[in-house]
């Protein structure tokens, strides 16, 4: 498979940077074109930002599963779709070709038919990283189904929260998932988040773990099961309906600056473009390379560079369903020369966590294989991408620094591998399609180089959020309404002095935990679930391996003088309704918390204290009691 839309030089990313300024319908048309529609578009691009209202492709009719699987069966039937690498270094992996992928896909989208999934109806997918995740995930955009994946580390309260917002009617999940040491239950969360649910209708359980399960009557079935139905029917052909380029794909829930999960929502057209366009682009993908993105599919990283982006482009995606430190930390150097991995994309906390190992685990490794590495989900500072070049790369690979988000759908800045400019900690210039800008706390735009503000982007890119489900309010609100006909991303951004682009970290209440976003106040309320708890306020520091950890100022009623066993209270009440993931990394009980007087925690100054920055804590004379900020020192160097 060729990609005539592939960049291939400095000069063809400029020239297509300025096509798709100046006539950015033309340039997606022309991109597009190189895809199988059902029916073409009657119009390219459709937008407003104040409603806010997006329309890419408008008219179009398609399906992604026959951009991802049926048009390569022909060139590409008998090559491998997917290399799956188990938890187990031990166990036999699996490699399914284009032509098995595209059998198992139709065999699971007749599963989904027999159980009653319809189009339009939300499957939430609940799993381990096996390749039955990717099947599933396929299977719904098959059939029109809305797949709504969960990260496999939420626990019960917070996949409740997700199928009660979607209104979801179907769950797939697996009896348990295998990670690193641990087994994880996975049904018997479901089981847990099904207390009180009044729309689920079926379980569909995939055999994994052999952990025994509580299966029932009527509401669960296995997997297999349903697989042989199918196949006493014969296998049918499952056609790719036929979906409106707007249709909704997928719900992807992202923590945001309220306590409340919110259901990021991308239809079918324009992500399918902007996923294999950035794929295609940023790795420079060339046919028959081995593409491993370590993310897990519950993220977004995980649907656009392990499922869509890839695929569609007729790549090999590589899926480990492990951990990158388990049964040691050279785990990954083993896969990449297992598989001769071209392209290996992982996160800085992935990075920072195999650095602390020393180079041990690295030696004798093979990894002459690697052409291009990636770094995804935080700004990665120097001293790893340093690290990465020289010990992963051998200062032959380029690194391309990816800066994106759950809304977007894919890559927004970073350089393209060996044909634009990189630097280290520098996510450097845009892709194609997308104008940023820089913005003062008034709106005004920050012109010239070598200035600072918050990031927006002028225009929409095909794979722009097109709402929050449920609640398109939420979406104008938190992306559409801070500055007037501008997509706000919520970050600040340097722009140097040759025009690169460096993310300089979240400027409302998001934390980036391990690449992760998670919002203080979804914390604060876990937090306020313990009984004990009057009141938290929960800050980001910085963190050697995560980038940024949780640091929780609590004021609980009473420790019952054991104030380590409080703790652990608190962080297990996180972990049951968040998942263990929120975990406070530090938790100090004080008597208050610092307010002005119309009672706003004045976050500023706890999020100095948490960094062991005191020295300028800035005017506390507005605070209601200023010396709370000097006991709450002292408390803090105890």
């Amino acid at each position: 498979m060729n990609y005539p839309y592939q960049l291939k030089t400095l000069e063809d990313y400029q020239k297509a940077y300025q096509q798709s300024v100046q006539d950015p319908e033309a340039f997606w048309a022309s991109v597009a074109e190189n895809f199988t529609w059902q029916k073409k578009w009657d119009k390219v691009l459709d937008w407003n930002f104040t409603e806010p209202k997006v329309e890419w492709f408008k008219g179009a009719q398609l399906n992604i599963t026959e951009n991802c699987l049926d048009r390569h069966l022909a060139t590409r039937g008998h090559e491998p779709a997917i290399i799956w690498e188990s938890n187990d270094p031990e166990e036999h992996h699996r490699v399914l070709s284009y032509n098995e992928l595209h059998f198992k896909v139709q065999q699971f989208a007749n599963v989904l038919l027999n159980n009653g999934v319809q189009k339009g109806d939300r499957v939430c997918i609940y799993m381990g990283m096996i390749p039955e995740l990717s099947i599933a995930t396929l299977a719904c955009a098959r059939i029109g189904a809305i797949h709504s994946v969960i990260f496999g580390g939420f626990s019960a309260q917070a996949i409740a929260d997700r199928l009660d917002d979607a209104g979801a009617e179907f769950i797939v999940t697996c009896d348990g998932a295998f990670r690193g040491a641990k087994d994880i239950p996975l049904k018997s969360v479901i089981d847990d988040a099904l207390v009180g649910n009044k729309t689920i209708k079926r379980v569909i359980v995939c055999t994994r773990t052999r952990t025994p399960v509580s299966m029932l009557k009527g509401r669960d079935v296995w997997w297999e099961d349903e697989i042989k139905q199918v196949e006493t029917m014969g296998n049918p052909a499952v056609a790719p309906v036929a979906m409106d380029a707007e249709d909704i794909l997928f719900i992807l829930y992202t923590s945001g600056s309220t306590g409340k999960p919110k259901g990021v929502v991308h239809t079918t057209a324009g992500y399918m473009v902007w996923t294999n366009y950035t794929f295609v682009n940023v790795f420079q993908y060339q046919p028959g390379q081995v593409h491993f993105c370590t993310a897990d599919i519950g993220w977004i990283t995980g649907h656009s560079y392990i499922i869509y982006g890839p695929l569609s482009a007729g790549a090999t995606t590589l899926m480990f369903e492990g951990v990158p430190t388990w049964p040691d930390a050279g785990r990954f150097w083993e896969i990449v020369e297992k598989y001769k991995v071209d392209i290996l994309y992982t996160a800085p906390t992935a990075i920072r966590s195999l650095m602390s190992f020393g180079l041990g685990p690295i030696k004798g490794k093979d990894l002459s294989s690697l052409k291009v590495l990636g770094s995804v989900g935080e700004p990665i500072n120097e001293e790893a991408w340093h690290w990465y070049n020289e010990q992963i790369g051998h200062k032959r690979c380029p690194i391309v620094d990816t800066w994106w988000q759950t809304e977007t759908g894919g890559v927004m800045i970073s350089n393209l591998a060996g044909i634009t400019p990189a630097k280290p900690s520098y996510a450097t210039l845009p892709l194609p399609g997308i104008q940023p800008c820089l913005v003062d706390e008034n709106g005004q735009e920050i012109e010239g180089n070598g200035v600072n503000g918050n990031l927006c982007i002028k225009f929409p890119w095909p794979g722009i959020i097109r709402s929050t489900y449920n609640d398109h309010e939420r979406c104008k609100q938190t992306y559409f309404s801070t500055y007037e006909n501008l997509y706000f991303t919520g970050d600040g951004c340097l722009r140097d002095e040759e025009g690169l682009y460096r993310i300089t970290g979240r400027v409302d209440d998001v934390l980036n935990v391990s690449g992760h976003r998670i919002g203080t106040a979804e914390v604060e309320n876990a937090i306020n679930m313990h009984a004990g708890v009057i009141e938290s306020a929960v800050v980001g520091f910085p963190h050697d391996i995560k980038g940024q950890g949780i640091f929780a100022y609590v004021i609980i009623e009473d420790t019952h003088g054991d104030e380590k066993r409080s703790k652990q209270d608190i962080l297990q009440t996180v972990a049951r309704i968040i998942g263990p993931i929120a975990k406070p990394d530090q938790i100090l009980f004080v008597p208050g918390l610092p307010k002005t007087r119309s009672g706003k925690i004045m976050r500023r100054i706890l999020r100095k204290i948490a960094e062991g920055d005191t020295s300028n804590l800035g005017d506390t004379s507005t605070l209601l009691d200023p010396s709370l900020v000097d006991v709450i020192i002292g408390l803090n160097n105890d």
